[in-house]
């Protein structure tokens, strides 16, 4: 389906935990990954061969939930040196770390990433299907 609607003219764009094989998506599809973090409990999830197939046009994304995953995200950002591979997003999960510290935190270290919240729980928090 993926391949179809790029072949019809579109720009799409996957979004993924990061726990499944992107090696058979269409190059033409922005894939964003998200990459789970020790707090999350799914660490151990990741595929880490996934990052052998992104490119320039695709983007990971890290929900910190507080400061050790953040440091251990830094780690990944430098030693994967991931902004070579594409767009890097640190957001802070929702309700458990401060979207100000976050952003303190990444300013301070100069650190090669964007910050994004979790809009959707800012807006709408945990309400199923918004």
């Amino acid at each position: 389906m993926l391949a179809r609607l790029c072949d019809d003219g579109y720009s799409v764009s996957l979004e993924t935990s990061g726990a499944i094989d992107l090696s058979a998506v269409d190059p033409r599809v922005s894939r964003v990954m998200d990459i789970k973090t020790p707090a999350s409990g799914e660490v151990e999830r990741n595929l880490w061969q996934n990052l052998d197939v992104l490119g320039g046009h695709d983007q990971i994304k890290f929900v910190l939930c507080d400061r050790a995953d953040y440091h251990w995200a830094c780690a990944q950002v430098r030693e994967r040196k991931l902004p070579e591979i594409c767009t890097v997003w640190f957001s802070p999960s929702q309700g458990q770390l401060s979207a100000t510290d976050l952003a303190d935190w990444i300013v301070a270290d100069r650190l090669p990433v964007r910050f994004q919240t979790q809009l959707h729980k800012a807006l709408w928090g945990d309400t199923p299907g918004r």
